[in-house]
């Protein structure tokens, strides 16, 4: 990383944040955006970076900018592309997995500046989708191989970039409604919430830009029951995560693309696209009834134009889709969580538990994994030991079957166990939140359940309030 860098983000994250658009300074509930997202339904992803011109989603991360070199690139096409479709919002990717950078940053060289196109590509998108009147969404990748931000090589300097790029992208383009994190504490990028601490990035949205949801898609690990690190619970279907039309009460999302990957392929004007009356028919409608926006990815070509095959399915959604009923209103829904877990791969200790499913499998960070009670075991029991008293305020309890019917929460302070909470008929992910306090150990005691207990992941946090 240059020294210039390191002396930017000093200067950019020690002064008063100053840009040309209008930001609410005080936050709406979180319950209220999320409903705002749920009534926007429809929106466009596009997926348009240096991927775009090497035929692949993950490219070399050394591959030239030289290549990034549309020739009639029309984000007003876009807009109005997504306007046919009925679609009320767009989402751009910003960065993607391998770190080229489409707007102008002052963060890195890696960027579209450097290109033959020389112009801002995130500029030009969010204007044109704000003049047609639709709502402007980022996506931003925290995994980035080119600048080595990837597991096993993540310095302060990595930290500072992702939210000096960032405050660049929630202090230049106007209202923002969500940015879309990827990359991110998923089985696959590896990168956890403690080594890009998520409380800090995620505070550091929520001041630039009170009203910006932050979804990460990491639904691939946790489960579908709580918002663990997001606002929005996020299925990407394609990789097989599918929303319960049945039992969904939280606000989420479902991507698709259109076309057969996320990136163009020099096949994808003559490929067939996805049907647009099964995209309306088994995607839109159902979702929409569910708490959950549809956001299906078009992606644009080498010259930044969609392609007309897809310009036709557009349309031909528009023309099938019609808004109807009302989307439904969200119930109580907890708080995201946001902290990091301060229990994961502590001390454990519990009562007979099955040989192959011990104790230490309720926090192992792995949601398929648990800790089983023997069934002749009749008050089961379960703790976490830490090496001094910590500080906390908030506990989560996740059963692996939900058989519990009752139980108590306890710390131990001083030498003496003490009563928190005692929860009865608890939903399958129980939130436990409270005044701060410091202790060595937390037990959950099982006093009713109908089959042997088990816990998923116990978690244990010290939130910012």
């Amino acid at each position: 990383m240059k020294k210039s860098l390191s002396i930017f983000i000093l200067l950019l994250l020690s002064l008063p944040f100053t840009c040309n658009s209008q930001i609410t300074k005080k936050g709406k509930p979180l319950s209220e955006l999320q409903q705002q997202f749920i009534d926007l339904r429809f929106g466009m992803f596009i997926h348009y970076n240096i991927p775009t011109y090497v035929n692949q989603d993950w490219p070399d991360p050394d591959t030239s900018p030289s290549v990034f070199n549309p020739t009639k690139l029309d984000c007003n096409q876009w807009a109005k592309a997504a306007k046919s479709a009925g679609m009320t919002y767009g989402c751009l990717t910003t960065k993607h997995h391998s770190g080229f950078c489409i707007w102008d940053t002052k963060t890195t060289d890696y960027n579209v500046m450097n290109s033959p196109l020389k112009k801002d590509v995130v500029k030009e998108y969010a204007e044109s989708f704000r003049a047609n009147g639709l709502k402007v969404m980022l996506y931003y990748s925290i995994l980035d191989t080119h600048h080595k931000l990837r597991p096993g090589y993540i310095e302060k300097k990595h930290i500072d970039m992702i939210k000096a790029q960032l405050t660049e992208l929630l202090t230049r383009y106007g209202e923002i409604s969500a940015l879309i994190i990827d990359g991110w504490d998923a089985p696959w990028s590896r990168i956890s919430y403690d080594d890009v601490p998520f409380e800090e990035i995620y505070t550091l949205v929520k001041t630039l830009q009170p009203n910006c949801l932050l979804m990460d898609l990491n639904a691939a690990k946790y489960p579908k029951e709580a918002l663990y690190y997001t606002d929005i619970k996020s299925y990407e279907q394609g990789a097989g995560q599918k929303i319960s039309k049945e039992t969904n009460k939280l606000p989420a999302l479902s991507c698709l693309p259109i076309n057969s990957s996320w990136f163009w392929k020099t096949t994808f004007p003559t490929d067939p696209v996805k049907n647009p009356n099964e995209l309306v028919s088994n995607n839109l409608i159902p979702f929409n009834q569910v708490f959950c926006n549809f956001i299906l990815n078009v992606a644009p070509n080498r010259d930044g134009l969609i392609d007309d095959n897809a310009l036709k399915a557009l349309k031909e959604m528009g023309d099938l889709w019609k808004k109807g009923s009302a989307v439904p209103k969200l119930g109580p829904v907890d708080a995201p969580i946001i902290s990091s877990n301060i229990a994961k791969h502590q001390q454990t200790n519990s009562s007979w538990s099955n040989d192959m499913d011990i104790m230490d499998f309720a926090n192992d960070d792995n949601f398929s994994t648990s800790w089983v009670s023997n069934k002749e075991v009749k008050n089961p029991w379960f703790e976490i030991s830490f090496d001094k008293d910590k500080a906390f305020n908030m506990i989560t309890i996740a059963q692996g079957e939900a058989s519990i019917k009752k139980y108590r929460v306890e710390y131990f302070e001083n030498g003496t166990w003490k009563p928190l909470q005692t929860v009865t008929n608890p939903e399958k992910i129980k939130t436990l939140r409270f005044d701060r306090i410091w202790a060595g150990k937390v037990r959950i005691s099982i006093d009713e359940f109908t089959a042997p207990p088990t816990l998923a992941e116990v978690g244990v946090y010290n939130e910012r309030r």
